[in-house]
């Protein structure tokens, strides 16, 4: 999986001065690059056993849909507020400077069902344990959490408890 590193643009400085953003949107155009990080996630979580799949806004939506296609079960967003029709169940969470919100149907998940979450990057690890509260309140149980990319120095493992991680390319 080293080698899908070089399709991912670096770019320095943004989006403020200190920061590295690695762009996944040239790795997704690679439609060799693309399918291998699909087989990569899927076959990363195969022996977990995964009830349903979880993507969260937004680069989530890129690779969570195609994973569940992939293990053959449903897809279930998360996304910002107000932008789910129907009665949701939310999370706040604290970011570097101030929160955020993220929202879930309260019918998305089942209780008892096992979830497997499913993001682009996993930094400080603030949103995906926001999620994973998102799934346990609603009587869900998080089977394991999959990123394309992790990046080590941030220890975002650190906020999600032990639960199984599977990240193809670190950083």
């Amino acid at each position: 999986m080293l080698h899908l590193k070089n399709l991912i643009r670096e770019i320095p400085d943004w989006p403020k001065p200190g920061i590295l953003f690695y762009d996944i949107t040239t790795l997704m155009k690679d439609g060799t690059g693309f399918s291998e990080v699909i087989h990569g996630l899927t076959s990363a979580v195969r022996a977990e056993e995964v009830d349903v799949v979880i993507g969260i806004e937004a680069r989530g939506f890129f690779f969570a849909p195609t994973v569940a296609h992939s293990l053959g079960k449903g897809f279930v967003p998360v996304r910002k507020p107000k932008k789910l029709p129907a009665a949701v169940e939310a999370v706040e969470y604290a970011l570097e400077y101030g929160t955020d919100k993220l929202e879930i149907h309260q019918d998305a998940i089942q209780p008892g069902q096992r979830v497997l979450i499913v993001d682009d990057v996993l930094a400080t690890g603030g949103t995906a344990a926001a999620v994973a509260s998102l799934v346990e309140q609603l009587g869900g149980t998080v089977a394991a959490l999959s990123f394309v990319i992790e990046l080590d120095f941030l220890d975002g493992r650190r906020k999600l408890g032990g639960r199984p991680i599977h990240s193809l390319l670190h950083y």
